[in-house]
């Protein structure tokens, strides 16, 4: 049984107020939603960060098949192994993110039009808020 993860991230100004969203089908039926302020940093780290968060979620659970679904081409490209990590921030992240996928079993990454992530972008955008300070 598969899990299914939508992940999103992005930050205002690019680098700025950072947050990341998450949201989570089991095997169940269930839908969780995760999201996080992350201060001050790039979309990128931000994506990161979303599919850091997801991992770990999903490896508590005891997951052993994800699907990760992103809006960004890069990071899906990159977790799949077609782009090098270029960026030395990045590079962490994407260790840490290859370990976590490593632990859980079988993930794959699907690169999705926006429209399709709407719910992860919009947690990602409440924490972007949080992260910038506005009340919501």
């Amino acid at each position: 049984m598969q899990f299914i993860a939508h992940v999103d991230g992005g930050a205002r100004g690019n680098p700025g107020p950072a947050g990341w969203g998450a949201v989570i089908q089991t095997p169940g039926g269930e839908t969780v939603e995760l999201c996080g302020a992350i201060g001050h940093a790039t979309n990128n780290v931000a994506e990161y960060t979303g599919l850091l968060e997801a991992l770990r979620w999903c490896r508590d659970q005891q997951a052993t098949s994800l699907l990760v679904r992103s809006d960004s081409l890069l990071l899906v490209q990159q977790m799949r192994g077609v782009y090098k990590v270029k960026n030395e921030g990045l590079k962490p992240l994407h260790g840490q993110a290859r370990l976590l996928a490593h632990g859980i079993g079988r993930v794959t990454y699907e690169h999705v039009p926006r429209e399709q992530n709407k719910d992860a972008d919009r947690l990602a955008n409440k924490a972007m808020d949080q992260a910038a300070g506005i009340s919501g």
